[in-house]
């Protein structure tokens, strides 16, 4: 979901006073109350009873109380991807509504684990503690969670790349399935909450995210895409979906008829599907796709969304356009039925209309942060740091050395978007401590003043929380004119003041204060640039989010009036200053590492900055200035151990070279630190893997919006690069030994065990992991592929034989000639080890399927069912349904191997050109042999669809076909016929 800086709080809140009012107790008792009851008995029972402006009033994300039959309010999204994180309502002074529980680590960190058991544990906590809120105020917090996050991390480069689990579809799903089962709780028939799957469908970019299309040929949408979002729905381990911003082969996603057409196949059980926030707008505003909000609300219910997430607590403007839609005709109240029985599903196994409330309303706020998830928290963050490198034997630590804990981020704790309050905070440098026998520390940054170089007069901040407005003031320095300088890259810096320890800020949109405890909110206005001039001073340059929006143009410069009053202005009318480094973080943390027996760099992200929701990184390198802190202190002490701590893959290429022991760990909640020294000092055996490819360099990844991973060659699945880690990479402090692979047919698949033996001296686990690989194929092949995966505990010496279930329709492949899914005769390369690139078995299975056939272009075929192409763009058919192919001069598409023994001499096509052009169909090759050019008129609009037809000629045996544009046009289907 995205929330915008809320403007509209003030009346949001008095219109939600309204809204959540407790309905009175109806005096009849109805047959929808009686839990002896079928479910849809029940459901159809108030159904019956709502009046149709009832029923549309339940359309809207805040459902009004329906006080007569003593309905209470019920409300959709509350934040949990890792712990119950905010709610969709506001404070009185306009800021959400933001938990204070258990913060588990960031999605990415969940799966990092490689524990399915453990995560379910996690969400179950999670579950609990949505619970804990709503039991407090069910009018803020309530139980349909938008949660967990499924898109695959096809590109590290996302600013979401924290909110995901994993590039691979199969460990997607297992880490999905476990969080929502654990959210929804173990009753067959109730939920403990209502877990909403994240963000339908290839949603993998921020740039332009609500007006980009995602291109996905038919293989990639169904075995990639879509696989990872079907497991949790089939396990019926989630509610629901989200439909996400993007467009998907140019159809916006909120009015995707796959939420229908696929989504509900997945599961007998009504799944309650809702808009991303501002979604259904979208259509008549950024997208332009609906030119009425009629029509836009109309199509959105008729694709298979039930619940407008627009206009915050306001449901008035989505009850006006149904209303529209359904007197115009574009929607039947039947299909206002349709959505609002999928709504009272879930209200219904949440127990709302139950007497007691059901099986989970006695949990209480009691069980928010308390002792056991705390302990939970730190167990999870401790198995998923994930141990990079350990050259030499340097971790474990000794418990009698004399540690220097060194960085930016060694005594901090930072939160993200997606995150609640931490209630309380171990840092990096607080677990080390309760270890090393002594510690020195340092956050190797510089401290400044900035002096205005006119005036002589330095910039002063504010003292006490609140801190104050900066100006230029005093002509000495003492601590309310000296900032600590923290390095995030690009340039990019944050400024902490030393008089309050707090962040400089542009809060209030108009001065700078010293009064943030860190950088936060939608905008991120804790953001600047300190830019060097030719003679040495600097303009300070803010550099805060809104900056992208261009709000302030050319005005983002720092100038001193003469009162000493800040505020922005040009580049060529900001003041120039001089920065003063009172104290240098290179060389106070040289010193530190230099007395030590050890250093610990603690370096990484500010989850804030560094890529979130509506940024994108545009790099993937360690800020340059913590770069240069730990190549000081790998100088000044041989001994040093990185401790990398961020949401994504970094191009950490030195460090790997030079320092003798890495270990990643992303933002982990307020048990970081602990967690940390328990991986760090031995007392828990590190295990967490990679869900990732990690690249050398962003020059490994093709453009980000391209979305084919089979033809770029993207993730560790295509990928024939060198990658600085491969996806399931991640050391031990022991040592584990694979023998007798073996494949055993079983059923309708394979049965594959093989022995894991700890030949070390240490009790650890190991994450044993199943790849495939098919040799022959008439398509292109993954060059391995998970498959399944155990993290398995063993003492030392120990062995286990871990065994594996394969069925046979795991490897299956899309054929796109046929439209389905099928498994080709072929041998498989059955690979098992700790990583995929660390293969330690293998053997070879034989499977008996069928061979696809060749190509039948005689019966109407799709154009986007092509085998290959180049330049072409994937758009809709129309604006309900269907796929199509549109293409300029020179863009091509092939369906290979097509059966022409029966010489066809027409084509026949389906087509649409604003203009008119043509296409032609050649053999072999793009420039290969002419056997048809094709006129094709103009049809007047890109959806109004016309037919083509000409002779075809010279076009016989099994070739490649290939279709090549010479005209602006699309191409829907077409047909070879005698």
């Amino acid at each position: 979901m995205s929330l915008r800086r809320p403007l509209w709080a003030a009346a949001a809140l008095a219109l939600a006073a309204a809204l959540c009012t407790s309905p009175a107790q109806a005096a009849e008792t109805f047959p929808f109350r009686d839990p002896s009851l079928p479910l849809n008995q029940r459901i159809g029972d108030l159904l019956g009873r709502l009046t149709l402006d009832e029923k549309v009033s339940l359309l809207h994300q805040y459902q009004p109380a329906i006080d007569r039959l003593g309905i209470r309010m019920f409300k959709t999204g509350t934040e949990a991807l890792h712990g119950v994180a905010w709610s969709t309502d506001y404070d009185a002074n306009g800021a959400v509504v933001t938990a204070s529980g258990t913060v588990f680590p960031q999605a990415v960190g969940l799966a990092s684990t490689w524990d399915p058991d453990l995560i379910k544990r996690v969400g179950s906590a999670v579950g609990d503690e949505a619970r804990g809120y709503n039991a407090e105020n069910p009018t803020v917090w309530g139980l349909n969670l938008w949660a967990p996050v499924v898109n695959l991390l096809r590109d590290p480069r996302w600013g979401r790349n924290e909110e995901g689990y994993s590039e691979d579809p199969t460990l997607t799903g297992a880490i999905s399935t476990a969080y929502g089962s654990g959210i929804q709780g173990d009753d067959p028939d109730h939920l403990k909450a209502a877990p909403t799957l994240k963000h339908y469908l290839a949603n993998n970019n921020e740039i332009r995210r609500d007006t980009t299309s995602s291109n996905l040929p038919p293989r990639v949408k169904h075995e990639y895409d879509e696989a990872a979002f079907k497991p949790a729905i089939s396990a019926d381990a989630a509610t629901g979906v989200m439909a996400a911003y993007n467009l998907v082969n140019g159809r916006p996603s909120t009015v995707n008829p796959d939420l229908n057409d696929v989504v509900r196949t997945w599961t007998s059980r009504d799944l309650l599907n809702v808009s991303d926030a501002g979604g259904p707008n979208n259509l008549t505003g950024s997208e332009q796709y609906h030119t009425t909000q009629a029509e836009a609300d109309a199509a959105t219910l008729k694709a298979g969304l039930d619940s407008f997430t627009v206009d915050d607590n306001r449901g008035g403007p989505t009850v006006t356009a149904v209303k529209a839609a359904l007197s115009q005709g574009l929607l039947q109240e039947s299909d206002v039925d349709t959505a609002v029985r999928h709504i009272l599903s879930i209200r219904f196994r949440l127990g709302e209309f139950d007497p007691d409330g059901g099986p989970y309303a006695a949990i209480t706020k009691d069980v928010v942060n308390s002792p056991a998830n705390r302990k939970l928290a730190r167990e999870t963050a401790a198995k998923a740091a994930v141990l990079l490198k350990n050259s030499g034997n340097t971790l474990p630590l000794a418990p009698g050395k004399k540690v220097a804990v060194i960085g930016p981020l060694s005594d901090v704790l930072y939160t993200d978007w997606y995150s609640g309050r931490l209630p309380y905070k171990v840092t990096p440098l607080a677990g080390i401590k309760e270890r090393a026998a002594s510690v020195t520390s340092s956050e190797g940054v510089d401290r400044i003043a900035l002096k205005d170089v006119a005036t002589g007069r330095y910039i002063t901040a504010g003292t006490g929380d609140a801190g104050a407005d900066l100006k230029a003031g005093v002509t000495t320095a003492g601590d309310t004119e000296k900032f600590d300088v923290f390095d995030w890259g690009q340039g990019v810096v944050t400024l902490r003041s030393v008089a309050n320890g707090r962040y400089v800020s542009r809060a209030n949109w108009s001065t700078l204060v010293n009064n943030q405890e860190q950088p936060t909110g939608w905008f991120v206005q804790e953001q600047f640039k300190l830019e060097k001039q030719g003679d040495g001073s600097y303009l300070i340059r803010y550099a805060g989010y809104e900056t992208a929006y261009d709000w302030f143009g050319p005005n983002t410069y720092v100038k001193a009036a003469a009162d000493g009053t800040l505020s922005l202005t040009t580049a060529a009318e900001a003041s120039r200053f001089a920065k003063e480094v009172v104290g240098s973080g290179v060389d106070d943390a040289v010193a530190k590492a230099k007395d030590a027996d050890v250093a610990v760099v603690v370096v990484g992200s500010m989850p804030f900055i560094n890529g979130r929701e509506d940024h994108d990184r545009t790099d993937m390198n360690l800020a340059e200035g913590q770069e240069a802190l730990v190549k000081a202190v790998r100088q000044a002490n041989p001994n040093t151990v990185v401790v990398l701590e961020n949401s994504y893959p970094t191009t950490i290429t030195w460090e790997q070279a030079n320092v003798p022991a890495i270990l990643w760990t992303t933002h982990a909640g307020a048990e970081t630190g602990n967690a940390l020294a328990d991986v760090l000092y031995g007392d828990v055996n590190p295990a967490g893997r990679l869900t990732q490819t990690w690249y050398r360099s962003a020059a490994d990844l093709p453009d980000i919006l391209d979305y084919d991973i089979v033809q770029r060659d993207r993730t560790y699945l295509y990928f024939k690069g060198d990658p600085l880690y491969p996806f399931g990479h991640g050391l031990s402090y022991t040592a584990f030994r694979y023998q007798g692979l073996r494949v055993t047919p079983k059923g309708d698949g394979y049965e594959i065990g093989v022995k894991v033996t700890n030949t070390g001296s240490r009790a650890g686990d190991e994450v044993v992991q199943l790849y495939t690989h098919q040799r022959q194929s008439r398509v292109k092949q993954p060059v391995k592929q998970l498959r399944a995966f155990q993290r398995v505990s063993l003492a030392p010496g120990g062995s286990t034989t871990v065994t594996f279930t394969l069925p046979k329709a795991d490897l299956a492949l899309w054929d796109a000639t046929r439209n389905r899914f099928a498994v080709e005769t072929a041998t498989h390369d059955v690979m098992v080890g700790p990583s995929s690139g660390d293969i330690r078995q293998r053997t070879t299975v034989d499977v008996r399927g069928e061979k696809i056939p060749d190509r039948d272009l005689s019966t109407t075929t799709r154009a986007i069912d092509f085998d290959g192409y180049s330049g072409v763009d994937l758009v809709d058919e129309t604006k309900a349904r269907g796929d199509a192919v549109a293409g300029s001069r020179g863009d091509w598409i092939v369906f290979e191997d097509v059966d022409l023994k029966r010489k066809p001499v027409r084509v026949t096509a389906g087509v649409a050109s604003i203009g008119g052009g043509s296409f032609e169909l050649r053999l072999g090759s793009p420039t290969g042999r002419l056997v048809a050019t094709v006129p094709v008129a103009a049809t007047g609009d890109v959806r109004t669809w016309g037919t083509a037809t000409a002779s075809l000629s010279g076009a016989s045996g099994v070739k490649d076909l290939y279709l090549v544009f010479t005209g602006d046009l699309r191409i829907k289907d077409l047909a070879l016929t005698r």
